[in-house]
This record gives C-alpha cells, sequence and structure tokens, in this order.
C-alpha cells in the first residue's frame, strides 16, 4: 500500500467533499470500489482506499507469462480484513469523503457506513478490530482523525486482538488452491450436493470465478444451460464486445460478486466446471434468460439439475417480450394463426418413421413431420452394397420398420394433438442431398404422451443437433435430448451393440409363378392377419401378410369400384366418376390398419382376390353401402351376395353418387324369400376329459362312453395275453399307436412328433391329453382296435362368444377357473357357431344349468367376442350385459377400469 505522508507522490484533495456510492466490490481490508447508480447502462466506478491505515495484502497468483514467478501468499489477517468488510459494505450505500488523490490517480479519504457521516467510520473498526495497522509515518498532531486511530491501536494491542495475537496471525493465513488436478473427479465426488463459495470475479454474465469453502479452491464456473454475450479478444489484440455483453455482466455482478452463495457443481466437460449458483434471492441463471441476457445452451442443459423446463420457459418470455438480445427476434410460427398452430387431427397414414398424414376436421389432409427427430438412416455405402437388389427403405433400413410399426400401432386412425414448431423452408438439390418440399414440424401427443420423446427413447429415431442460434427445434427439444441419452444408457434399437434386425419380405405382387404356389396356402388358412401397406384405387390393395413375411396386391372379391386414372400403351386412361371418393374411402377405412382377409383366388397377373374384414365390417359391403362400388356377377356365388343385393338396391333408390343418374329398367320382380336363421339350443351330455393352455378343451360324448369302456377293457386283455416286444416299435408321425400311460394302463394314441426314440410327442386320442415318451412305451395298435372299429372319442372345442386372453398370466387365471369347474365332470353342450379349427360351443353346468362362458364374464375374466350373425344377437347382447355388470363391478380384467380406449394388446386382448 502506498505511502500516504510523502508529498512529493500526493496533494491534498481542493475540498473534502461529502460524496455517496455503492459498494460494488472489496480489495482488501484497506481498499473498495464503489459505483454510481445505474442510468441506461452499467454505472461509472472508482477505487476508494482508506486513509492513514493499512490492512494485509491479499495472496496473489503468479503471473502465467512469468515462469520464475511464484503464488504470493495472505498476509497474516489481509484475508479476515476484508472479509470483515466484505460482509459490512457489499451492495450497501456509503458515503465518504476523498483527502488525498495521488499523482496517479490513487485516492485515499474516510469512508462511513451509510448516507452520512454518523454511520460507522470504517477505519476505525478495523483498526479496533485489531484487522488492520496505523500508518504512523506523517502524523499531524492537530488531526483528530489521526489521534483517534492511535488511541484505537494502543487499545487492540493490550488487548491482543488480531494482528496483536500471540503467534503472529500465522493460523489466519489461507492455503489457497488455484488449480484441482482431477476436476472432473472433484465434481464427482461432490455428488451435486450445494457447497458453500464467494463470487471473487465476473468474467461475463455466465462465467464466474468463486472460492469454494471451506477448502479454499479458487475455481473458474460456467452456468449451466446458458450463455451470456462475451468480451472477444481479436487475433490482433483489439478486443471485441458482444451486444448487451456489459449489461449482462454488471446485472450478474450487482447480484453475485462477493455475495455468499450456495454452488451446485453439475458436470466438468473438456476440464470446463459447470454449476449452477443459488441465491437467497433467486436463481441467477433463470433471471439472466428471463430479463434477456442469455439464451439456453443444449450441450450443457442437459446436466442442469434445477429443470430444464424452467430454463426454456424463462427463455420462451423473454423472447416474447423482446427484450434485449432478443430485441429483433421472430417467432418460426409468429405468422400462423392460433387455429394453424394448434389444433387436434385424425392420423390416416404414418410415412416411414418420423413423419403422418393427418386429416383436420375441414376434411384437408395436411403432412405432418415430427420436430427435431431424424428416422432410422443407412449411409451410402451401405445402400450401394447390393445394386442389383431394389432398395427397400422400410425394410431395407435397419429399425426402420420398427419404427413404422410403433407409430402405426400407437396412432394410425386415431385422434392427435399437434402443436406446429416451425415451418422447414423448402430446399433445391445439392451435391449429396435431395431437394425437400416445404415441410411443417410440429410436436404431435396422443393422451399426454409426445410421439417423438416416446420413438427417441426405444432408440428408434435420434435427435437433430442445431446450431446455437437456430430457434427451429421442437419446443420439447430437451425432453428429446434426455430421451435419447437413455436410450444411448440402456443400449436400445439403433444405440443396441446387438446386430440389427433384419426383414426378409418377399414382394410376390405380379409374380404369377410365385402367386399360384402361395394360392394354395392362402385358401387353406381362411381368414389370414395383414396390414394394408398401400391403397392404389377403391378395390385395389398391397397388403403386408406378417405371417408370410410377404407382400402380395389384394382385389376386393364381388364388387366393381369406379376405376382411377392409368397410364396406358395408348395413352391416359381417363379416371371414372366418384374413383377418387372411392380410394379415399378405403384409404381412410384400412390404410395402414390391421385387417383379415379370405383369399378365394386369383386372376392372371398374379393379383390375389378375396373379401378383406376390418373389425367385422366387410370393406366390400361398406363399399356397396357407401354407393361407391357396383356389385360383380361373381359375387353371386359368395355367403355375402344378399347382404351385397340389399345395399346396391338401397343406394339405387336414394340415387347416391354413382347412382345419381341411374334409370331403373323395367324388369319382371323378383321376389327374394329370406328365411331369417334362429340360434338352435339342443344341448347334449359331454364328459369334459381335458383343458388345454389355449382354453381350448376335449370332451367325450356321454352316449359313447360305454362302448369306449367296451373296447378298453377288451383290448388291455388281449395285450396282457400277448404283450408287445419292447423297442419293436418305430414311431413315425401321424401314425395311431398305442401307448403306456403314467398309470401303466395302455390307452390308443397317435404319434404327432418323433425328436428322438426317448422323446416322442403323443396325443391320447380318447381323452385328449398330449405326453413326451420313451419308444419303447409305445406298441402298434391291435386292428381290431383301431379308429375304424371306433373313431376317435374326444373331440376338441372352445368356449363361444368369449375372447381368449393373450397375456399368459391372465390366460392361465381363466384356464384354473375353468379346470376347477368343469374338468373330468358331465356338462350339457351345444354347438353355437363354426370357428378356423373347431366349433365354438356353450357349456352349461349338469346340475345348475348355468353358462361357464358367461360365468367367466360375469366374473370379469374375459372380454366379450361380439358376433355378428342376427341370429346370436340375443346370446351376445346377454353376454354383453354381462361384461357391463364385471366391468360395473371392476372386477378382475375391469379392475382398473376400461382398458380398452388403450391398447387392449397390451393388456392380452385383442379389441
Amino acid at each position: 500500500m502506498a505511502s500516504v505522508s510523502a508529498p512529493a507522490q500526493a496533494v491534498a484533495a481542493p475540498a473534502a467533499s461529502l460524496q455517496r456510492g455503492i459498494v460494488k466490490m472489496v480489495l482488501s481490508g484497506c481498499a473498495i470500489i464503489v459505483r454510481g447508480q445505474p442510468r441506461g447502462g452499467p454505472p461509472p466506478e472508482r477505487q476508494i482506499n482508506l486513509s492513514n491505515i493499512r490492512a494485509g495484502a491479499m495472496a496473489r497468483r503468479a503471473a502465467q507469462a512469468q515462469p520464475d514467478s511464484k503464488d504470493t501468499p495472505d498476509e497474516p489477517y489481509a484475508f479476515q480484513a476484508r472479509e470483515f468488510l466484505r460482509k459490512k459494505l457489499i451492495g450497501k450505500e456509503v458515503c465518504f469523503t476523498v483527502e488525498i488523490k495521488t499523482a496517479l490517480g490513487r485516492e485515499y479519504g474516510i469512508v462511513y457506513l451509510g448516507r452520512d457521516t454518523t454511520g460507522e467510520n470504517l477505519a476505525d473498526s478495523l483498526v479496533n478490530e485489531g484487522l488492520a495497522t496505523v500508518r504512523r509515518e506523517g502524523i499531524r498532531g492537530n488531526n483528530p482523525d489521526q489521534a483517534r486511530l492511535c488511541e484505537l491501536e494502543d487499545q487492540s494491542r493490550a488487548s491482543k486482538k488480531g494482528l496483536w495475537s500471540e503467534g503472529g496471525g500465522t493460523q489466519s493465513v489461507r492455503d489457497l488452491k488455484y488449480t484441482i488436478e482431477n476436476p472432473r473427479n472433484f465434481v464427482d465426488s461432490l455428488h451435486q450436493k450445494p457447497i458453500n463459495a464467494i463470487i471473487e470475479h465476473v468474467r461475463d454474465g455466465s462465467v464466474v470465478r468463486a472460492l469454494l469453502l471451506p477448502d479454499y479452491y479458487l475455481v473458474t464456473i460456467m452456468l449451466s444451460g446458458v450463455k451470456c454475450p462475451t468480451f472477444k479478444r481479436e487475433a490482433d489484440g483489439t478486443e471485441f464486445t458482444e451486444s448487451f455483453a456489459a449489461e449482462a455482466k454488471f446485472f450478474t455482478e450487482s447480484r453475485l460478486l462477493q455475495r455468499d452463495v450456495q454452488i451446485i457443481l453439475e458436470s466438468c466437460p473438456n476440464q470446463i466446471i459447470l454449476g449452477t449458483i443459488m441465491h437467497p434471492n433467486g436463481n441467477i441463471t433463470e433471471l439472466l434468460l428471463k430479463e434477456g441476457f442469455a439464451r439456453c445452451v443444449d450441450w450443457s442443459m442437459a446436466v442442469y439439475t434445477q429443470g430444464a423446463d424452467k430454463l426454456r420457459s424463462a427463455e420462451k418470455s423473454a423472447k416474447e417480450r423482446k427484450v434485449r438480445i432478443w430485441k429483433d427476434y421472430v417467432a418460426p410460427t409468429a405468422n400462423m394463426d392460433q387455429k394453424d398452430r394448434q389444433f387436434v387431427a385424425k392420423v390416416m397414414q404414418v410415412l416411414n418413421a418420423d413423419a403422418m398424414v393427418v386429416k383436420l376436421n375441414s376434411g384437408e389432409l395436411k403432412t405432418i413431420h415430427l420436430s427435431s427427430i431424424r428416422p432410422p438412416r443407412i449411409e451410402g455405402e451401405e445402400k450401394n452394397k447390393d445394386k442389383d437388389k431394389r432398395f427397400r427403405p422400410l425394410y431395407d433400413i435397419p429399425y426402420m420398420f420398427e419404427a413404422r410399426e410403433f407409430l402405426r400401432k400407437k396412432i394410425i386412425g386415431k385422434k392427435v394433438n399437434v402443436t406446429v414448431d416451425y415451418i422447414r423452408a423448402a430446399t433445391g438439390p445439392g451435391e449429396s442431398t435431395p431437394a425437400f418440399s416445404e415441410r411443417t414440424c410440429a410436436t404431435v401427443t396422443i393422451g399426454g404422451i409426445n410421439i417423438a420423446e416416446a420413438l427417441v427413447s426405444k432408440g428408434l429415431a435420434t435427435c437433430i443437433r442445431y446450431r446455437q442460434d437456430d430457434d427451429q427445434r421442437s419446443s420439447h427439444y430437451d425432453e428429446l435430448l434426455a430421451a435419447e441419452a437413455r436410450a444411448i444408457k440402456n443400449g436400445k434399437g439403433l444405440h443396441s451393440k446387438k446386430e440389427a434386425p433384419i426383414h426378409r419380405v418377399a414382394d410376390i405382387s405380379g409374380d404369377t409363378q410365385k402367386a399360384k404356389q402361395f394360392l394354395p396356402f392362402l385358401q387353406r388358412a381362411g381368414r389370414s392377419e395383414a396390414v394394408v401397406e398401400y391403397v392404389f384405387s377403391g378395390s385395389r390393395l398391397k397388403l403386408y401378410m406378417p405371417k408370410e413375411t410377404c407382400l402380395i396386391t389384394f382385389l376386393l372379391a364381388g364388387i366393381e369400384c369406379p376405376r382411377s386414372s392409368r397410364n396406358m400403351p395408348g395413352g391416359t386412361q381417363v379416371a371414372e366418376p366418384f374413383s377418387e371418393e372411392a380410394m379415399l374411402f378405403t384409404k381412410e377405412l384400412v390404410l395402414q390398419r390391421e385387417v383379415e382377409v379370405e383369399v378365394e383366388s386369383m386372376d392372371k397377373a398374379g393379383n390375389f382376390i378375396g373379401w378383406l374384414h376390418i373389425e367385422g365390417l366387410n370393406l366390400s359391403i361398406a363399399l356397396v353401402e357407401g354407393a361407391l362400388s357396383k356389385i360383380h356377377f361373381t359375387a353371386e356365388r359368395s355367403n355375402y351376395y344378399k347382404t351385397l343385393v340389399s345395399a346396391e338396391e338401397a343406394c339405387r333408390e336414394r340415387k347416391e353418387k354413382i347412382w345419381a343418374n341411374y334409370e331403373e329398367k323395367p324388369v319382371e320382380e323378383v321376389v327374394y324369400v329370406t328365411e331369417e336363421k334362429e340360434r338352435v339350443a339342443n344341448y347334449r351330455p359331454v364328459f369334459v376329459t381335458e383343458i388345454c393352455d389355449t382354453l381350448h378343451f376335449y370332451t367325450q360324448d356321454v352316449e359313447t362312453g360305454s362302448q369306449l369302456e367296451s373296447l378298453m377293457e377288451t383290448m388291455r386283455a388281449e395285450i396282457a395275453a400277448q404283450p408287445p416286444v419292447e423297442g419293436s416299435y418305430a414311431p413315425r408321425r401321424g401314425d395311431y399307436c398305442i401307448a403306456k400311460f403314467a398309470d401303466d394302463e395302455w390307452y390308443r394314441a397317435r404319434v404327432e412328433k418323433v425328436e428322438s426314440p426317448a422323446k416322442v410327442h403323443v396325443f391320447y386320442i380318447d381323452y385328449g391329453n398330449r405326453e413326451v415318451v420313451s419308444s419303447t412305451r409305445l406298441a402298434a395298435i391291435p386292428p381290431a382296435f383301431s379308429t375304424r372299429t371306433l373313431p376317435a372319442q374326444a373331440t376338441e372345442h372352445a368356449l363361444a362368444y368369449i375372447q381368449v386372453p393373450l397375456d399368459e398370466d391372465v390366460r392361465a387365471d381363466v384356464v384354473d377357473c375353468v379346470v376347477r369347474d368343469i374338468q373330468n365332470s358331465q356338462c350339457l353342450m351345444n354347438v353355437e357357431y363354426s370357428g378356423a379349427n373347431c366349433p365354438h360351443v356353450t357349456i352349461q353346468f349338469g346340475d345348475t344349468k348355468d353358462d361357464v362362458g358367461l360365468g367367466l364374464v360375469k366374473e370379469g375374466m374375459v372380454m366379450v367376442d361380439v358376433r355378428k350373425e342376427k341370429h346370436l344377437k340375443k346370446m351376445v347382447t346377454e353376454y354383453l350385459n354381462s361384461q357391463e355388470s364385471a366391468k360395473s363391478a371392476r372386477l378382475n380384467i375391469w379392475r382398473y377400469g376400461d382398458f380398452r380406449a388403450d391398447d387392449a394388446d397390451e393388456f392380452g386382448y385383442r379389441r
């Protein structure tokens, strides 16, 4: 500290006028920086040194440019003196008089706490506490201030305070640490717990130098999640100040500089310590954003522990008010009406894995792209690996099919909430990039779930990375980044180290030879599951068959739809009236939906012809009922002919659409006599012998039970008289034989599978149970006891009007209940309708005549399979009423309410 007694170096101030200021910073025990009030920008500052006293010099780090220099430690009680003043003065108003101003501009004076000289004299307080010494050289005897300071120093020395305590104050010197050997380990060791600190320096609005207590680490900390305008030094040494950099720095300084705070150290990427500074008056990070002094930073926001949504909300507020750095901000959707920014729409089609076609309330179709995500993609080299093979993105790009299926199953045909985030302008083709038309990018939610976030969290899409000044991004971008981080951590989907799934899907559309080979399988299968991949016209579709993993072209049987325009060898064929309406009708009803198809035949071009059903609705009938199609003569031999005829006649009478210009020709009236089929209740006694895990069961006819018993007794007697030679029988699949059961008795059986001589799978044809036995327990069946003598007595059935749960646990509970009720007991059975594999029946208890299936519905164990046949309507109504009762009572599967509004497959049921 320079001396103030040498007249050559200093001159007395002209007149000691009282001045005021706010203390910005305490440099040491005898020097402070005061500032004025801000007016349109950072206020002026000046350093004031306390006259007539000297406090210890604070520690100073060695100059980096001078390798030989060393760190200078604190002088005794220097830090304590600084802290004494800091706690009293920071942010407080003081008044002062300047007594001396040196030639170099350094000012010395007397400082009082408060607005006038009645306040505390800081020099007196420091000397009284033994934290400063009096400059006795050049003391003038007539100066009362100097005399008072000498008297206070003598009292402090006598009381052995501070500097005058025993030991010389060496214990007061800090062990100041300027560097940390391993910053990342240091940050991790704190486990994001708040630690006490003092902000020693503010470099700019978002970067500070902090003293961590109580270990005295002096570290530079960057605020997590934000960045303020900065002061940049150019290559030529000139300093460039970004707009609002000085204002942002003052904003942080005026609130944090030399304040006691708590800091949460959150991360340390590339030796940069990121943290959040917590002050009793608030969070400086959020305040900087709210006042328009900072912008959000994606790369560090991920580690922010106080909620990234708060930062985005604060930034959004500043953008809307257009304050400071956002004064010229224009929102990406500023020119859009509110109804165009937020709306509800129905999903008509999923395009790959990041876009969809939706239908607005107005009926308009609009393509929506999911904001800020990128679907699975393949690099150019991989794409061109097999040039002879036609590239199909949906099946050839890893995880593209899984991503599309995830979206299809979740949102197709459902209403979603769309919030437009930005409009991406159209781009022309580049050297390696194709041209893109204008894209509407939005956040799409269903049931409160962000579809893009769900995709990313399953590893089926990735987040797009943006420039920091690019605001065209999702309004939930931080959630997307967090979801991607979770997917990477858990190794899901695209981030998995396992081999990507391969989809070998054969496209047999137009391949006559393959179609001919495939036709018998589809015909025998009855109703097959399929997904409608594309709609060419009202009656022409492309289907994906999941079980057969192939694509086929499918033509609706029994109808003749208006033809769309087509390019023909002789020119373009003009579209017939209502062809576009028919195609839109079919698209809205079945596109990308799961359907069932009945294949009847194929045409000469390799297209399959048949009936398509969706949720019990026949598409051919629906088109005819909508007056968008006529009956084709081939429908006459189908079971749906009468329904088609009545639908067509109704549309003709109303003269709707394709029938608008229809003129009825005088024809001989033909009256169709339709017989109303009634449900026949013909219950007969049966004995339930076996119940399978699939809820199918086997029964024996009670009337033929005595014949079976007689045959068994005779057969066993003959075998006992002439026992078969063990191991002499070589089982083959499909053979009838006799097998020795666990009770050591022989029964008739059929070989279902031969794994090895020790493992032969057999089915007991008279009882319905299965077993794996050794071939040594099998023998050829004596001809007198074959199925020609007495047919197999076990008949397979399924319960009518109920849906078998797909979930294994739920199904197991139902099976256990049925086994407990009817296995090995006599019941009454009535065949209700035919099924794909076996008849569907109702079973009644032999004594109470109660319906077993209806009882399961009443107990809330199963759901009702709603049959559309008119003659079954009464039974279906009874079952549905019981289901509603179980639902109201929240029994078993209904215990959480009606789950059918969600994806019922997830609960083990098909809707």
